[in-house]
């Protein structure tokens, strides 16, 4: 399948932009990237708010106002393209009255969940991996992100939880087996109804694998929780980047469908 036609089936929901100080471009610049893969439909997910005390990468509350209307430039740019208003909100523990209240401000298509910070430790960072080195029980690390990751899908205000494995993002891997974490942590999501992403990302970062690892996506499979595409785009050029990867990943993994939103409505597609 040529690489039009291969695009044109799919949906990359996960991509920032500058407003989150740590990306490059506007929804615009991503949309004309996509129209130029023939992408079937994309999403922009920028970072959504957090008080004080988290870090800055994010959009700004007082900014709001700019990406929705960066989101409706696009529109116009790419009148042939479905561009979704998307939003990536962190949970942490405590803070979920402020992403609701957040969430409230707008009408999104869809909500990506995200867990990047262990407590207020920020793990994530690459400034951290002198930190990641120090830790003994790497297990309780990995089984402390799976602990919130559960509690992310049971408020039910994401619609897809984000780069499902984030914690193995700079390589650090317990020695004991996580396949009882995972089947616990699915179970849990299966039971919310949430969706979980295959991201990209992981293909660019120091562990250079897909989020999440195929021993994870056999277990969701398994539990019939549906998937989404995300290339976690932090630049145009990155749209789409790994999705013949992404996709094969899935079909291995026993998917035949993935799933895309309009007004936090899941609409499910075939598999290229």
């Amino acid at each position: 399948m040529n690489d039009r036609a291969f695009y044109g089936q799919l949906a990359d929901l996960h991509m920032h932009t500058h407003l989150c100080a740590h990306a490059e471009g506007e929804p615009k610049d991503y949309a004309k990237r996509a129209v130029a893969l023939g992408l079937g439909e994309l999403g922009i997910s920028e970072h959504a708010p957090m008080p004080s005390g988290y870090d800055a990468l994010r959009l700004a509350e007082d900014r709001l106002p700019d990406y929705l209307a960066m989101v409706e430039a696009a529109r116009r740019v790419a009148p042939q393209l479905p561009i979704r208003l998307g939003v990536e909100a962190e949970y942490c523990r405590g803070q979920e009255d402020y992403v609701r209240r957040f969430l409230a401000r707008a009408d999104w298509d869809y909500v990506i969940g995200s867990v990047h910070y262990l407590e207020m430790w920020n793990f994530d960072d690459p400034k951290e991996i002198p930190a990641w080195r120090a830790i003994r029980d790497l297990f309780g690390t990995w089984r402390d992100y799976f602990s919130l990751w559960k509690e992310a899908a049971r408020t039910k205000l994401y619609d897809t939880l984000g780069h499902p494995d984030l914690v193995k993002k700079f390589g650090f891997f317990p020695k004991e087996p996580c396949e009882a974490l995972f089947e616990d942590a699915l179970r849990t999501v299966a039971e919310a109804g949430c969706c979980l992403e295959i991201n990209t990302a992981g293909l660019r970062k120091p562990v250079k694998e897909i989020y999440p690892s195929s021993a994870f996506l056999r277990i969701a499979r398994r539990l019939d929780i549906p998937i989404t595409f995300g290339s976690d785009a932090h630049a145009p050029h990155e749209v789409g980047v790994g999705f013949r990867e992404a996709v094969a990943l899935a079909r291995e993994c026993g998917y035949a469908e993935y799933a895309r939103f309009e007004k936090r409505k899941r609409m499910m597609r075939p598999l290229p």
